[in-house]
């Protein structure tokens, strides 16, 4: 084995390893493994850089603006409206919303009608008592069949199409993978509406597990400059707070439990409070009717502000210098809870939640945590966030629409938050009439993608091409800003693209391709072609279901070559079923955004993809084995 070959193959392994333990973001991984490669001499710098210049980033850029311009002109809103209507049937329910889904998808890229369909399918599953769960899942996965019916699809398919151009082979039509991509998308369908529902578990919204859990525990933070600072607990008299007990004290990496009466207390200091049964702490003129004046620390006889207190925890306002960690109490009223989910290629990825600066970047505070269906304890301040990791947000009024298209995570609650029923509806009020109010924009915008489909559909011009030209149009009509059009485009897709692409270049280079491809032949040959095909399906699942799936794509695409060149296969049967195949990420939630999406609102956990989305993953398997050599012969 030559130096070179050990060497890429040593950084394949770190490289899937990382993004297996999500050490960092999947761009900054591959970025990484792409820099070892080059400074290792395996591959030239202007060869590991010609990723970035391929085509299909421009292309995939553009076509994220034009999802944006849709989703801003209302066009999403609509179409989530009146799919979902008032069935309250879950079957049927899916019947109407899973093939729409599809569609949109086939389209758009899938992020965005996601995005759009979780918190429309929240607030229906609440108003009908019904579980988020028995919906969310099949919301994904129905959005992921549509990605495999045509070029722009999901950006996979354009991964592969540009490297089938850099090899001198001919890209895809536009509708070309869909002679494969409608049965599998057919064939999924029935799966998702007939038989998932059946294997879905049926939980509750995790909004509400989040207000009963919020409810029970109340963190407050000694500040600085308290004068409770340097008393115990005794003479600060927290001991004596009615309807409150206290329950722990977190100083830094320490934790006090139980709570000694003599135990002083220190700046920065974390009060963890839990109820104590009682509705709510006495006011002054109720302690001064039963004589109990007495008995309230001093702080609060002297508070006018406490004369009527709705909760227990906002006698702690009486106390100087005391404050809830994550929250501004003193503005709840003018307050949203937001849930958000942190995205792939987030900088949040690998930070200590003290470290990111929440408040001064978006006007929010952190009060819950959820991770893999489970809720994480405060303090929060050294954990490190996770793809896929759930916080729940106390905002300021207009979060969502300030930040739903934010590079760090997506908004899965309602406009107007999780708890705020008013703001909420006046919120939904704004949003029913932004269609009316752009209506110019609603059907330009619809226009430019139809426009953009015929142009690339027909080959009258390329899809680097028609893309771009279809962004320039909605900025240049007013539907997006030229800063909410950079703002559309998901930056670390196209980091992840260029740098496997580079890392794909290194792999044909060493020789890794090669003998990678040679272990699938030894241990397929036997079966045939069909045998063949079937362990490349199998590696590109597995590994899209581990990875993301434009690496897999990417990773894969150089082995293909070398499977096909070695056996003398026709080239185009065995990179359209693995482009397939890199995008049917269905038995994990890491796998594909669209599942990370839906991972922590539907309170899903890990095994629930392995037992719905796996047998999916096997089923659609053997349709690609059988269909792919009816449309191409091996």
């Amino acid at each position: 084995m030559g130096i070179d070959l050990a060497f890429t193959l040593g950084i394949l392994l770190l490289v899937f390893g990382a993004l297996v333990m999500d050490v960092l973001s999947p761009d900054a991984v591959l970025l990484g493994g792409l820099v070892a490669l080059v400074l290792g001499g395996v591959v030239e710098l202007d060869q590991a850089l010609q990723g970035f210049a391929n085509s299909t980033l421009l292309a995939l850029g553009s076509l994220y603006v034009v999802a944006a311009g849709l989703q801003e002109a209302g066009a999403l809103d609509i179409a989530s409206q009146y799919v979902l209507g008032e069935e309250r049937n879950v079957r049927r329910l899916l019947l109407r919303m899973c093939p729409s889904v599809t569609t949109y998808s086939a389209f758009l890229n899938n992020t965005p009608v996601v995005a759009m369909g979780i918190p429309a399918i929240r607030g229906w599953c609440s108003r009908h008592g019904i579980s988020p769960s028995k919906l969310l899942m099949p919301l994904a996965f129905a959005a992921v069949l549509g990605g495999i019916c045509t070029l722009v699809g999901t950006s996979t398919n354009l991964v592969t199409h540009g490297l089938l151009q850099a090899e001198g082979l001919r890209g895809f039509g536009f509708f070309e993978l869909a002679w494969v991509g409608l049965p599998c998308a057919a064939v999924g369908l029935v799966y998702v509406i007939f038989v998932a529902p059946s294997l879905l578990p049926a939980r509750a919204d995790i909004r509400d597990e989040e207000e009963a859990e919020r409810a029970a525990l109340v963190e407050v933070e000694v500040a600085m400059d308290s004068p409770l600072v340097g008393t115990t607990v005794d003479e600060a008299q927290l001991n004596l707070l009615p309807g409150l007990t206290l329950v722990r004290i977190q100083r830094g990496a320490e934790g006090i439990a139980p709570v000694g009466l003599d135990e002083t207390l220190q700046p920065g200091d974390r009060l963890l409070f839990a109820p104590s049964g009682m509705e709510a702490p006495p006011t002054v003129e109720s302690a001064k009717t039963t004589g109990a004046e007495g008995d309230l620390p001093e702080t609060i006889r002297n508070a006018e502000q406490m004369e009527a207190v709705p909760r227990p925890e906002l006698g702690l306002r009486a106390f100087p210098g005391l404050r809830l960690a994550y929250a501004d109490i003193s503005r709840e009223e003018e307050r949203e809870q937001h849930q958000v989910v942190v995205r792939e290629g987030s900088s949040f990825i690998g930070e200590r939640v003290d470290t990111i600066p929440f408040r001064e970047r978006f006007g929010a505070a952190l009060t819950g945590l959820r991770r893999d269906g489970e809720r994480l304890e405060p303090p929060f301040d050294a954990v490190r966030l996770r793809p896929g990791d759930v916080l729940l947000l106390d905002t300021q009024q207009g979060f969502r629409g300030a930040y739903e298209r934010s590079p760090e995570f997506f908004v899965t609650s309602e406009a107007g938050g999780e708890e705020n029923k008013t703001a909420r509806e006046a919120q939904a009020q704004r949003e029913d009439m932004r269609p009316q109010r752009g209506g110019r924009s609603l059907w330009l915008a619809v226009a430019v993608l139809v426009g953009v489909v015929a142009l690339v559909g027909t080959g009258a011009l390329h899809i680097a091409v028609a893309g771009p030209l279809g962004a320039i149009v909605l900025v240049a009509a007013g539907v997006l800003t030229p800063g909410e059009a950079r703002e559309a485009v998901d930056w670390s897709v196209l980091l992840v693209i260029g740098a496997a692409l580079g890392i794909g270049e290194a792999m044909e280079a060493s020789g890794a391709a090669r003998m990678i491809g040679e272990g699938i032949v030894e241990v397929a040959a036997g079966w045939g072609p069909r045998g063949l095909l079937a362990g490349l399906i199998l590696a590109t699942a597995v590994l899209t279901n581990i990875v993301t799936n434009n690496g897999a794509v990417a990773l894969m695409f150089p082995v293909a070559l070398s499977v096909v060149e070695s056996q003398g296969l026709a080239v185009r049967p065995f990179l359209v079923a693995m482009t397939l195949a890199a995008s049917m990420a269905f038995s994990t939630p890491i796998g594909y955004q669209a599942n990370l999406m839906v991972y922590g609102p539907g309170n899903y956990r890990f095994l629930d993809f392995v037992r719905v989305g796996g047998l999916l993953q096997l089923l659609l398997w053997g349709v690609l084995i059988v269909v792919t050599p009816l449309v191409w012969p091996l």
